[in-house]
């Protein structure tokens, strides 16, 4: 890049001599074995960090099957009883007028956790081999994935808000099907295995283009 008319080279960490904490981001000269802040062990690249994203992916898809195939709601009434998939549930909402509530179901339900799936592998994939993908724009899909990971609970909150509200004794009752604890299981290895996933090895191969040797 060019800076007042002087060639300015980019220099990551690892160059420079120093590696941050994966815990705290404390700086620390390269060679040190322990954070002194929070203790945590320091490491350049973690390199076993992608059999734990592919362990942690691989339950997250196996948890997601029978999520979306048991009934994540019960519904009992005095003389009928109902049960829904999260697809299936959607359909129903949107059959009674409630398209918005429908499509933020099927966003954060189906849509988002297959592009979390999709995204996880790609990344996974794109760091052992040379992708025409620009490391920027795979740096802010790994940022993204970990950022919406946190709303892929919202199935599950409107299931436990559903139930704690009707609950009409013989009446009427609404209760969790099993589906909702595979969902449950589905995000919590979704998010485990994008954090185990070691975004600096996304810039190991722009190094490696550049290194003249």
């Amino acid at each position: 890049m060019e800076f007042s008319g002087t060639s300015q080279q980019i220099l990551s960490a690892r160059e420079m001599g120093i590696v941050a904490c994966t815990r705290c981001t404390k700086a620390w000269p390269m060679g040190t074995q322990t954070c002194a802040r929070c203790g945590h062990k320091m490491v350049s690249r973690d390199f076993g960090s992608l059999q734990r994203v592919w362990a942690f992916w691989i339950m997250g898809l196996m948890c997601y099957v029978p999520a979306n195939t048991y009934p994540m709601l019960q519904t009992r009434t005095l003389f009928q009883s109902d049960e829904s998939t999260i697809v299936g549930g959607a359909v129903e909402l949107a059959q009674h007028g409630a398209f918005g509530i429908a499509f933020i179901i099927l966003l954060a339900s189906v849509a988002i956790p297959l592009a979390k799936f999709w995204a996880i592998a790609f990344l996974a994939v794109s760091v052992k081999s040379r992708r025409a993908t620009a490391n920027h724009s795979r740096q802010i899909m790994y940022e993204v994935v970990e950022y919406i990971g946190r709303w892929s609970m919202i199935d599950i909150f409107v299931v436990a808000i559903l139930s704690s509200l009707v609950q009409l004794n013989t009446l009427a009752s609404i209760n969790p099907g099993p589906a909702s604890m595979f969902f449950a299981l589905s995000v919590i290895f979704t998010m485990l295995s994008a954090q185990a996933f070691d975004s600096r090895m996304i810039w190991d191969e722009q190094a490696k283009d550049e290194d003249p040797s």
